[in-house]
């Protein structure tokens, strides 16, 4: 953000230098990077966070220096002036998406002039980055960077009807904008149009039709307020951004659009010799000012800043700043301007950096709980050395992901949250707005990126939490989970070459190491149809009857596109699930004494049999049976066969083979009589 030394001191009167300005701007927490000299003026580079839209202008840069100064900002008082009664206002200004559009003001300046700028005005828009066009133009472009609020001109002759309206735009529905390219609009976008067609893209860009010109001699200034998220979404579809946009997207002052257009009213009747006519005020969205509450503003910067700062001193730093005090309360109302001031410890911000962060003196915390872990943090920290020891190396990647995943992944989070997804207001990441419900996407990237360095034998996994719900004012659930993904072969120590391909079998086993880690009972995997997994190839895990998660060789949808031309297997575990089930107990027991005897039996099943149901089938009662194993499947011209090993054992004897015969026909004549199967031959 260019910041005029010069336009500074037209807001307040001080008298620092220009490298003592940036000093004083940077100390309260405005970081200037740079001081340059353009012609008789300087520069000051300020690099602004997304959360301070108030300071994308001269005054917002002011108030801040006028609280560290303690001096107060010359601005003119706001015009008393009755808008046109509604009645009349609706032929000239109609708002038909009131939703989108919070307010909208537009004065009649007749008798316009259109030429050059004075040089002052040329010379102060080409120090803060901006080149002149014409001194209605140049007028809304200076007041915009002056007061912040972003403001159009339009050719009042050239509006069919000489009449406004704003409203969604019909999908198919085209604009030349002022940059003479045409583009497609659809009905998510909020457009400003005459009585026939688009003349404008709302907060974003103007067209050229409706544009001002050396003809123009009765001009419409549109100032208003449009909703932040309808703004960002319409700049990113059109691939649009703007000085205006930038602005609209992060949030502008809706109580200064009279002030602002006050200002440029007078700008152009002086400089461009128009008289100032009609003004309408269309406000159908009020917006309800924020109350924060603070008991006690100086106990509380002193709890979280260790500050000593008495109320007296917080209360003007706050009320300097436009967060009034309510008369014998303890409610702080929030200004128009910020919109980032939301709960006590905001406030608390506020009085520190202005009090100054270099005042907080260095102590050290108490002894007490100081280093402790979290009661499960034992836990995790044994299922991180177990995967660690199974060749398993951990990620980390970001907690936001694209909209675009929301779609792509059944989600085992869903169950413990009220539903939906968290977004967040302003990306730190271009497009990834939506707080992760799940992990796959982000271990997915890593796998692709490391697939991308030639590393194509991958064993992954992440520990980290999920974001889910928070609608009807609840807080969002964070359920923390275990997510995998495995693809390549094996690798062994001290050679180069590939072991075996790793498979689903594997992914399970991770997940059947992280039970025993834990002491708990063995996950039951039963099939699953998730839709981001390959049908047949993938399995819901159940631990002691909960789905806590699930398992399997990714999707090609998905797979291909991450460009991922080998299988892939994922899974995802909700790890509060496995934290909560009962460790069960050790029990010792002594290795056997006596051989056991073990028979193989193959049965011919079609495609879509479950080995689970096999296993369940294969029991008896009798001590000697000694559980069932799966042996493999097999599969030739058509017929499908699955080969499980019967055991049998006895802890004080050697088994006899009428012993085990008996044994083996009870549990084949169970299996006969559960799913009507018989031993092939």
């Amino acid at each position: 953000m260019n910041i005029s030394y010069n336009l500074l001191k037209d807001l307040i009167d001080f008298d620092l230098s220009p490298d003592e300005t940036a000093k004083a701007l940077t100390r309260v927490g405005l970081a200037v990077e740079g001081v340059h000299t353009v012609g008789g003026d300087f520069v000051l580079d300020i690099d602004l966070t997304s959360n301070r839209p108030d300071c994308l202008s001269h005054l917002g840069v002011a108030r801040e220096l006028s609280i560290s100064l303690d001096r107060e900002l010359k601005l003119r008082p706001v015009e008393a002036e009755m808008p046109m009664p509604p009645v009349l206002a609706g032929d000239v200004v109609r708002v038909d998406a009131s939703d989108l559009c919070h307010r909208f003001t537009a004065r009649i300046i007749r008798g316009v002039k259109v030429g050059p700028s004075p040089q002052w005005l040329v010379e102060r828009l080409e120090s803060i980055g901006e080149r002149s066009i014409n001194n209605v133009a140049d007028i809304t472009n200076y007041v915009m960077h002056e007061l912040g609020q972003p403001m159009h001109s339009f050719d009042l002759d050239k509006l069919s009807g000489n009449r406004i309206v704003v409203r969604r735009a019909a999908d198919g529905e085209k604009i030349t904008t002022l940059d003479e390219v045409e583009r497609e609009l659809d009905s998510s976008m909020l457009m400003i149009c005459d009585a026939e067609k688009p003349v404008a893209v709302a907060g974003v860009m103007g067209g050229i039709e409706s544009g001002i010109s050396d003809e123009t001699t009765n001009v419409l200034l549109e100032v208003a307020y449009f909703d932040r998220a309808s703004i960002r979404a319409t700049s990113r579809n059109l691939g649009l951004a703007t000085e205006a946009s930038y602005r609209f997207e992060r949030g502008v002052d809706i109580d200064n659009l009279k002030r602002a257009s006050d200002r440029a009213v007078e700008l152009i009747c002086e400089l461009a010799g128009g008289e100032k006519g009609e003004f309408i005020d269309i406000y159908p969205t009020h917006q309800t000012a924020t109350i924060v509450v603070s008991n006690d503003i100086s106990a509380s910067v002193k709890r979280l800043t260790g500050l000593n700062v008495d109320e007296v001193e917080c209360d003007r730093i706050l009320t300097r700043l436009g967060i009034a005090r309510q008369p014998d309360s303890n409610e702080y109302k929030s200004p128009s301007w910020r919109h980032d001031i939301a709960i006590e410890e905001d406030l608390v911000e506020e009085v520190a950096r202005h009090f100054g962060y270099e005042n907080i003196e260095s102590e050290l915390p108490p002894a007490y709980g100081a280093g402790e872990y979290l009661p499960s943090e034992d836990r995790i920290r044994s299922v991180r050395s177990a995967l660690s020891a199974l060749g398993f190396s951990e990620a980390m990647t970001y907690s936001f992901i694209d909209v675009e995943h929301d779609d792509k992944f059944d989600l085992v989070t869903v169950q413990d949250s009220n539903s939906g997804f968290v977004t967040l207001k302003d990306a730190v990441i271009e497009g990834a707005v939506r707080m992760r419900p799940t992990m796959l996407p982000g271990l997915l990237d890593a796998v692709r990126l490391n697939l991308n360095y030639q590393r194509r034998n991958l064993k992954l996994f992440e520990i980290g939490k999920a974001f889910i719900g928070g609608g009807n004012g609840q807080l969002p659930s964070e359920p923390r989970l275990l997510t995998i993904a495995l693809t390549g072969s094996e690798v062994f120590a001290s050679t180069v070459a590939d072991g075996r391909g790793q498979d689903l079998f594997d992914a399970k086993a991770a997940f059947e190491t992280v039970a025993s880690t834990l002491g708990i009972s063995m996950p039951e995997f039963r099939s699953s149809a998730a839709k981001h997994l390959t049908a047949g190839r993938a399995a819901d895990v159940y631990v002691d009857g909960v789905l806590a998660g699930s398992v399997g060789r990714l999707h090609d949808s998905i797979a291909s596109n991450y460009k991922l031309k080998r299988d892939v297997f994922v899974g995802e575990l909700l790890l509060d699930v496995l934290l909560s089930a009962s460790p069960e107990s050790v029990v010792y027991k002594p290795l056997p004494r006596f051989p056991g005897v073990s028979r193989d039996v193959t049965f011919a099943v079609d495609r879509n049999f479950q080995y689970s149901s096999l296993a369940a089938a294969a029991t008896t009662d009798d001590t000697l049976f000694d559980g069932s194993k799966l042996v493999g499947t097999f599969e030739r011209d058509g017929e499908r066969t699955i080969t499980i090993r019967l055991n049998y054992r006895s802890d004080d004897r050697t088994l006899t083979d009428n012993e085990v015969e008996a044994v083996h026909n009870t549990v084949l004549a169970n299996i006969q009589h559960s799913l009507g199967l018989s031993p092939k031959a």
